[in-house]
């Protein structure tokens, strides 16, 4: 019996998880790291730091699992998408990667739609419209703004991607993370020949695109001696993390779709065939299942006002989860449920990193919106995650509009770990929700892709019926439904009618 590793290269930290051939864990781990924000609206980390954090991890997992090394049958990867990762000839960083949710590069995404032709055009190409968050806009950044760098560029990878050079000495990347670059024709999953021409890149700055669950590499003696396997454990083309997390939830069938509440939230669709929405507010990428793609809708700050309400407010929770050897997210939410559904009026705008679905506005700001002297600070935590769940809707009612069948919603994250969250999800979404037997997210989905590309399970598709079964459902109540039904559509105008104010809030910031 083989066991098979997961590596997700986060945001937040670096997770390794062990899994047996039946979708058992054995053990997990998890490194944390810095996240750089040197400006407003920037956002930067050390590839250094993944590196670093994967050896940590996968020892941790090796030793607290008790697993014998020459037990691990192969390695699958996942990460954060879209973050840029320069080389120089001789392989060394160039710069600190910039992220996913980096917020620089507007020019530079008016810059790419108007060489491809315009916005429609850019959409034919790629399945998508140029967003800040996507790593070609970063790599016309550094051309304009960092000349000296990007003459130095040898190599553009993905942040796990990185990781992988660090394991096998390849320049390899696979068919969902590389979606996320803008720079890949979505329907015939290789590079755009016509749009690297177009933004004058050179092909031989992008690494080899692999499908998810091939094998890209083997572990070379280097890196097998600093992680504590042997040399030529197969690593897999592996997924973005949210490609692979939705392979960890079992969606890789039409009709099953998950919504994932963690730092940014997801909304995520199997699609048998690229569908596009035409006014681009939902990605359409290649998904981890060979020859498959997905439906995307992505908040960006979702589990993250939540964690930026506990950072900055929550001090007194933080300080008695300590000392109770508790969650502070679990006083948090306690609190929370003292207020009733809609907070009483109270609305929390998530734009606390601009907005992707459904605005693309890298200027929205994030906002409290109806105070009263009544509020206290139950309506404040609980408005925060109705904000973050109704953002999750917008992308929902997309979806929708786009024929896409729902037959169920599996949550994941940490909206799905609370009971109060995910009844809270039920209740917005009006539909009755799931919970699956793993909850693990992008890493277990990761090392399913390793278990399907080293033998272990025909495909993907049939790793996850092995493994991943539903045991709970949480259907809407009632009451609360119908007072979310009724706030929902205020919260879409609150954006609207403030629009132009964030714009003008952001041109203060810049100053």
């Amino acid at each position: 019996m083989g066991v098979f590793l997961g590596i997700d290269v986060g945001t937040s930290g670096t997770k390794t998880l062990a899994l047996k051939d039946d979708g058992t864990i054995i053990s997990s781990a998890t490194v944390e790291y810095p996240l750089s924000t040197p400006k407003p609206g920037w956002s930067e980390q050390a590839p250094a730091d993944w590196w670093q954090a994967v050896v940590a991890s996968v020892g941790q997992v090796l030793k607290k699992g008790k697993i014998k090394p020459a037990g691990v049958a192969g390695i699958g990867l996942s990460g954060q998408m879209h973050g840029s990762v320069f080389l120089d000839r001789r392989n060394q960083v160039i710069r600190p990667a910039i992220l996913w949710n980096d917020q620089r590069t507007v020019a530079e995404c008016a810059e790419i739609e108007a060489r491809a032709g315009g916005r429609a055009r850019l959409i034919e190409l790629v399945a998508n419209p140029a967003l800040t968050g996507f790593t070609a806009p970063k790599i016309l950044w550094l051309r304009k703004h960092e000349p000296r760098n990007f003459a130095r560029v040898a190599q553009v990878l993905l942040p796990k991607d990185f990781v992988r050079f660090q394991l096998t000495g390849e320049f390899a990347t696979e068919v969902s993370d590389a979606s996320g670059t803008l720079l890949l024709d979505v329907r015939s999953r290789t590079w755009c020949g016509p749009l690297l021409e177009k933004l004058e890149l050179d092909r031989g700055l992008l690494p080899r695109v692999y499908e998810s669950e091939e094998v890209s590499g083997q572990l070379h003696a280097a890196a097998a001696a600093a992680l504590g396997l042997p040399a030529g454990v197969p690593v897999v083309g592996g997924g973005g993390d949210q490609a692979a997390g939705a392979v960890g939830n079992g969606v890789v069938r039409a009709g099953v779709i998950s919504a994932t509440m963690g730092t940014s939230g997801v909304v995520f669709a199997h699609s048998d065939a690229p569908q596009y929405d035409p006014q681009g507010r939902l990605h359409t990428f290649c998904h981890a299942v060979r020859g498959k793609w997905h439906l995307m809708g992505v908040s960006l700050s979702t589990g993250g006002s939540l964690q930026w309400y506990r950072n900055q407010f929550g001090a007194a929770e933080v300080a008695e989860a300590k000392r109770t050897k508790t969650d502070p997210y679990e006083l948090l939410t306690a609190q929370a449920a003292a207020a009733p559904p809609g907070s009483e009026g109270l609305f929390f705008l998530p734009y606390l990193s601009g907005e992707r679905t459904p605005h693309a506005d890298p200027y929205a700001r994030g906002a409290w919106v109806g105070l009263t002297l009544r509020h206290g600070r139950a309506h404040l935590i609980r408005s925060v995650m109705e904000g973050a769940t109704y953002a999750l809707r917008d992308s929902l009612e997309i979806i929708q509009a786009q024929q896409v069948p729902i037959r169920e919603i599996r949550l994941s994250g940490g909206g799905a770990r609370s009971a109060f969250w995910r009844q809270m999800q039920a209740d917005i979404y009006g539909r009755k929700v799931a919970t699956i037997n793993a909850q693990e997210g992008p890493a277990y989905g990761a090392a399913l892709l390793a278990a399907a590309g080293t033998g272990a399970y025909r495909d993907v598709v049939e790793a996850c019926a092995a493994t991943i079964r539903v045991v709970q459902h949480t259907p809407p109540a009632a009451k609360a439904m119908k007072a979310y039904a009724a706030a929902y559509p205020l919260y879409g105008r609150l954006y609207r009618s403030l629009k132009e104010d964030m714009r003008a809030i952001a041109a203060l910031d810049s100053h």
